[in-house]
């Protein structure tokens, strides 16, 4: 990559998605699952939610134009929000990370000033320009959540990731 700015971009993005995965560390299933806030989500939903809804919708289907990817988003009716009860958490967590895989594996090379491949209808007049603005709505969103996880954990088990003096 001699781009130095995806490169820089790139860094934050695996940061943070270490930073989800890091926080998690240690939380048994009945953890994982049990919903914290009145809103209703768990972590592992939230980690299933990241691994759908942004790396593969981003990445795969957005910014690729991944035919199959778009067909998967635009057929499944399943929520991202809620893995099926007999998923394990190991395999939500590895489904996180091959998505991150293989949107990494498509950005190595990406012009960041290029348009998304696809756009879905159902985002009306909003529309997100070129790969470097996909990008950077992905690390905002990514960062987001981790800092939900972080506040989750906290309340779980009192770990905080940054202990503070």
């Amino acid at each position: 990559m001699a781009d130095t700015e995806l490169t820089a971009l790139l860094a934050v993005l695996n940061s943070k998605r270490e930073h989800v995965l890091g926080i998690l560390e240690g939380l048994d299933d009945e953890a994982l699952r049990r919903p914290v806030l009145p809103s209703g989500w768990t972590c592992l939903g939230l980690v299933h939610h990241l691994a759908l809804d942004d790396e593969k919708f981003w990445f795969r289907a957005v910014a690729a134009g991944e035919r199959a990817a778009i067909e998967e988003i635009l057929g499944s009716g399943d929520s991202a929000w809620q893995p099926a009860p007999e998923k394990t958490a190991e395999e939500v967590f590895a489904l996180y990370r091959r998505e991150g895989e293989l949107a990494d594996a498509f950005l190595a090379d990406a012009d960041l000033a290029a348009a998304p491949q696809w756009w879905p209808d159902f985002f009306g007049d909003w529309r997100l320009d070129s790969l470097r603005e996909v990008i950077l709505h992905v690390i905002t969103e990514t960062a987001t959540h981790a800092g939900h996880l972080d506040a989750v954990r906290e309340l779980i088990d009192g770990r905080q990731r940054l202990v503070l003096s």
